[in-house]
């Protein structure tokens, strides 16, 4: 009988190496000067800069990017679920009020395959450098028998700080308050099941086909980047112009809007006040689907949404050249809906 031995059994530490060494300085380009500790301890240190806080709240989230994973990986381009994590965690703590300070990613592959995992954390190690986040640590695993092939996932958690009194929850929120509508890049990172199904399934194309309507891919127009909305919504932080703020994530607008908002309060949305964009529109097109089905699974180009005061309404419109006036906060009478739809849908003009 012949021994056995870790890689007999699927686990190859020599490949495990060759991933550390092509992250190591991906990781290192991602810091910030509050980090202590350098890849390859048993957890990573970060000292928090408590003069530039007077009550400092550490706000935490952990995200995946679902299955966007099987699009990349049959595109080959392994960087953009990396990249699309680390946005999609920002904006979780942004709606807060947070500032990200540091991020760890979790990859687990089935067979270790040391290229791709170094792309995957090469989009980490990109969208952190961009928006000033430490890359501080994390963990690659391989588990065979789990994962089948080349399958592969990959998690994160943000960590971010924010002053007490400055939390941003809703709780501020009254009628009255404008809702403006910042657009989003694409799908971001939820809806995939639904949109490989119309793509994979329905229409029967491949990810190097051209998209319905597209000058540009299948891959190119669902792989399109997860916006990261540090940029625009930090200065509105800072002004105090920020009465709420909501990731349109999966759930849509009314899965979404409800959970920053104070009882008894509850958000118009005016349907005609926008066009739905090219990509949702050939996913509605292609599979049938109803409007109300396509504002449940997809953000329908609304990528975040600010309740602001009327006042501060124009500052707010002017952080973002494409944003628009998605509608007002109104009373809720009880047992009605937190999100009020009326109007017809932008999109359906002309049918």
């Amino acid at each position: 009988m012949e021994p056995l031995d870790y890689r007999s059994a699927g686990v190859d530490l020599g490949e495990a190496d060759r991933v550390l060494d092509g992250i190591r300085p991906l990781v290192r380009s991602a810091t910030r000067s509050e980090v202590l500790s350098d890849i390859g301890h048993f957890g990573g240190l970060f000292q928090l800069d408590l003069s530039r806080h007077a009550r400092p709240v550490l706000v935490a989230s952990t995200d995946g990017v679902g299955t966007k994973l099987r699009v990349a990986r049959e595109a080959g381009r392994h960087e953009a679920p990396g990249y699309d994590l680390v946005s999609h965690c920002i904006n979780d703590i942004l709606v807060q009020g947070a500032e990200p300070l540091f991020f760890l990613d979790y990859f687990a592959m089935g067979r270790l395959e040391a290229e791709v995992a170094t792309r995957v954390v090469a989009g980490i190690a990109e969208a952190c450098r961009e928006f000033g986040v430490a890359l501080l640590g994390g963990e690659t695993a391989e588990m065979p028998g789990f994962y089948p092939g080349g399958d592969y996932d990959v998690a994160g958690t943000i960590v971010g700080v924010v002053d007490r009194d400055r939390i941003v929850d809703g709780s501020e929120v009254r009628a009255g308050d404008v809702a403006v509508a910042l657009p989003s890049s694409g799908l971001h990172t939820n809806g995939f099941s639904l949109a490989r199904a119309i793509v994979f399934e329905r229409l029967g194309l491949g990810v190097h086909d051209p998209f319905p309507g597209s000058v540009g891919t299948v891959a190119d127009a669902l792989l399109a980047r997860h916006r990261c909305y540090l940029p625009a919504v930090a200065p509105l932080l800072e002004a105090g112009a920020v009465r709420g703020l909501s990731h349109i994530t999966g759930g849509g607008l009314e899965g979404n809007l409800p959970r920053i908002l104070p009882p008894g309060l509850a958000v118009r949305v005016d349907l005609d006040g926008w066009m739905l964009p090219p990509v949702f529109d050939a996913l509605r097109r292609g599979g049938g689907v109803s409007d109300a089905e396509m504002l449940r699974v997809f953000n329908c180009g609304v990528g975040m949404v600010i309740l602001t005061s009327a006042p501060d309404a124009d500052r707010v419109l002017a952080s973002d050249p494409d944003a628009w006036t998605l509608g007002e906060v109104v009373s809720r009478p009880e047992g009605a809906p937190a999100v009020r739809f009326t109007g017809a849908p932008g999109w359906n003009r002309g049918r």
